[in-house]
């Protein structure tokens, strides 16, 4: 592999090469939303005011971001937003790694990376502290003139930020179609349930009983594993699969919101325009104007 530093345009990765990293000034965001094959960790700096959108997620970044996307199916793009900096520097680094059972990320050392990455299908973002960790490695990384220690300082830069805490997922399970995944037998039973029924009406006694409890019990075990109580993680998948419909179907807003469990019309509007920040018809619009997969 050789290291290639390029300003304008990222291209996919080459045959057998492994990395494919881009390290440049500039004074605006123009890419369009775009998805791609191989794995993606952006860094952007002295970008306070751009809008950053991975999948049903919109957000606002603050003078530094750094996000590790791992889905071929995750729409994302920086976009200038509200952002005046004059000069912005985007290192971007398109990778190629194996994760499967019986490749090197399946041994110990390496399986910190490898649950960073499963979560990654979703977008991550790392937080300040994380960046500032790696931010020497990341600001050296177009320079390493050999392919074998620019590969070596990656791992290295992934391997750090496997062992930060506060990494945030972004896309919501159901828009970026990730199987749901859980250390709890009892609570895996009930969102598999949940990701195939939340089209219907789902009662908390139902899924209580399900996972062999009280309803009262049960509420306070979802609470403890998940972090969320029920209600509201019913209604992020539901949202989830609501934003992955007006993206991809031409179905009408009362159609998806009846669809995808919602029964009150003016009642989705509300609960979407104050998780996303917009109307369902503006995130529509939004996505329509710049999507683009390449």
């Amino acid at each position: 592999m050789e290291e290639r530093r390029i300003i304008h345009e990222i291209t996919p990765l080459m045959g057998k090469d492994v990395l494919y990293i881009a390290d440049r000034h500039k004074k605006e965001f123009t890419y369009p939303i775009h998805n791609h094959e191989v794995f993606e960790l952006n860094f952007v700096e002295h970008a306070a005011g751009v809008r950053r959108i991975v999948g049903d997620s919109s957000e606002v970044i603050g003078e530094y971001d750094l996000v590790l996307i791992t889905s071929p199916d995750l729409e994302h793009v920086w976009e200038q937003y509200q952002c005046k900096s004059e000069d912005i520097r985007e290192i971007t680094v398109q990778f190629n790694l194996q994760l499967g059972k019986d490749t090197l990320f399946d041994r110990t050392p390496f399986l910190s990376i490898r649950k960073m990455m499963n979560e990654a299908r979703k977008g991550l973002s790392f937080p300040v502290s994380a960046i500032m960790k790696v931010y020497g490695m990341l600001d050296t990384l177009s320079s390493v003139k050999e392919g074998f220690y620019a590969v070596m300082q990656f791992l290295s830069i992934l391997y750090e930020l496997s062992k930060c805490e506060g990494a945030k997922p972004l896309a919501s399970s159901s828009f970026a179609k990730i199987a749901v995944e859980d250390d709890s037998r009892r609570i895996l039973k009930v969102k598999n349930y949940i990701s195939k029924n939340y089209m219907d009406e789902v009662r908390l006694p139902q899924l209580a009983d399900i996972a062999g409890m009280s309803p009262s019990a049960f509420s306070r075990f979802f609470k403890l594993h998940t972090g969320r109580n029920l209600t509201d993680y019913i209604i992020d998948i539901r949202l989830g699969a609501a934003s992955r419909m007006l993206v991809d179907t031409t179905n009408s807003i009362s159609e998806i919101c009846f669809e995808c469990g919602f029964n009150n019309l003016s009642n989705f509007n509300r609960i979407f325009k104050k998780k996303k920040g917009c109307s369902p018809s503006s995130f529509r619009e939004n996505y329509h104007k710049t999507r683009i997969v390449v």
